[in-house]
């Protein structure tokens, strides 16, 4: 988790950054393998929800507000069920295999456990 001890200076010094960032790589280089027809819908949109999570983690820490990062942080998992919902959709749709949507799940669920950690790190103000 992170290290709350010495607040971030930075947010790419952040972990849960750094994992968004693995995330959105994953998700491009796992919807490379829709069809066609797919790229400018559903993994568009998947794209887009995946690069959404850190963006939304740097905003909000640039932001230091203790307030402002916190919501920044419900955003990025918002983002992040985006994320989770679109690829049962791509599974569903044959787009992706099971063994695909197991490891994107296992970042995924990782993710989601240490943005609530973060913001049950953040002091109230």
């Amino acid at each position: 988790m992170e290290n709350h001890k010495t607040p971030a200076r930075n947010y790419r010094e952040l972990i849960v950054w750094q994992d968004g960032i693995k995330l959105a790589k994953s998700v491009y280089k796992l919807t490379e393998k829709f069809p066609r027809q797919e790229v400018y819908a559903l993994a568009d949109q998947i794209r887009r929800a995946a690069v959404s999570v850190p963006s939304n983690i740097a905003e909000g820490q640039a932001r230091k507000s203790p307030g402002d990062f916190r919501r920044f942080l419900h955003i990025a998992l918002g983002s992040l069920a985006e994320v989770d919902t679109q690829l049962v959709l791509a599974q569903e749709f044959g787009y992706i295999a099971k063994e695909d949507i197991d490891v994107m799940d296992e970042q995924i669920q990782n993710l989601r456990k240490k943005l609530y950690a973060l913001m049950n790190s953040l002091p109230e103000r």
